[in-house]
């Protein structure tokens, strides 16, 4: 019953496109993502278009409701790609943590950034760090976006608070939790640096700030206990980083290109050839991807497999398999 629900919702997303000829239809690509305002509902869209226009690959975004949704349309064949954060692709692979079932058929296909993410309040809150947090409320429950609560859990220990210490108030996604925090339900919401849906919020409430965080050794040890993948990274104020006030360090990520293992070599091949040989272009079009980078996006990562494709496409590019970290 749920994949039926993913065929229609995939259906409905090559009407919104325009006319496809029947013949044409198993050339269509979806790109799961999180729902319109994510970054990653963005970066797709970015991507996916420059496909359509350099390389006239037919390829739509189908928004989903959360990650799990999304892998499970990738890993079921309902949709072709999707973006996601490198440490819930290892766990929905394992059917380890918010998993309850191993997706075996999903297949990392390239690195594409750095991804630092923080909670940020109304710059009238008057927090400046996340320890200033104590006592106060922070998003919770993320029934429909689970990964979120493992990343606050290592954004507060990264600020010296556990959930102990603050009032947790139960939000579904991203782009509510945001929309609580500017109604003032909540006093901080969760997202990542330079998403669409922040700017938004900057522009209705006067100004928001992203909370800075304490990048320790010993705050290391706690974020990588959460997540073994996660990192500090310093992040410069520019004009797409909205609330970043001054360079601040965040907890950060890698954010890969996932394929379905039901995806052709050759699709593959052409898209990743569209992302990093039209970079400048996407880059332009989403400054966050200017981070696309060929030499660092071919990268072991533990318990995850490459698509045959990805394989294929970096070994013709010269590009050698960088170790994990």
């Amino acid at each position: 019953m749920r994949t039926s629900s993913y065929l229609l919702a995939g259906m409905l997303a090559i009407g919104l496109a325009g006319p496809v000829p029947t013949s044409a239809l198993a050339q269509v690509a979806a790109i799961a993502t999180p729902p319109q305002g994510s970054v990653w509902n963005t970066m797709a869209s970015v991507m996916a278009g420059q496909a359509r226009e350099s390389a006239g690959m037919r390829m739509v975004v189908q928004p989903y409701g959360g990650n799990a949704q999304m892998m499970q349309a990738v890993n079921e064949g309902v949709a072709e790609m999707s973006l996601n954060d490198v440490n819930d692709v290892i766990t929905a692979v394992n059917g380890t943590g918010e998993y309850s079932a191993a997706m075996p058929n999903l297949r990392v296909i390239a690195r594409v950034n750095p991804f630092p993410v923080g909670l940020y309040v109304k710059e009238s809150s008057g927090l400046k760090s996340v320890s200033d947090l104590s006592g106060k409320s922070v998003p919770s429950g993320w029934d429909a976006f689970p990964i979120a609560r493992s990343h606050i859990s290592a954004i507060l220990a990264a600020g010296g608070l556990t959930w102990d210490d603050v009032k947790g108030v139960p939000v579904p996604e991203l782009i509510r939790g945001s929309d609580d925090m500017a109604s003032g339900r909540v006093d901080s919401a969760f997202f990542a640096v330079g998403g669409p849906k922040v700017a938004e919020v900057d522009a209705s409430v006067g100004g928001v700030r992203f909370l800075t965080i304490d990048a320790s050794e010993e705050n290391l040890a706690k974020i990588q206990a959460v997540r073994p993948a996660f990192y500090f990274m310093e992040v410069q104020p520019a004009a797409p980083r909205v609330g970043v006030k001054e360079p601040m360090m965040f907890v950060t990520w890698d954010n890969v290109l996932v394929a379905g293992s039901h995806v052709s070599d050759d699709q593959v091949k052409d898209f990743l050839a569209v992302v990093f040989d039209e970079a400048e272009a996407i880059g332009s079009a989403y400054p966050p991807l200017r981070a696309l980078n060929l030499q660092t996006a071919y990268k072991d990562y533990p318990g995850l497999d490459y698509h045959p494709g990805a394989v294929a496409f970096f070994e013709e590019r010269g590009i050698a398999k960088a170790p994990a970290d």
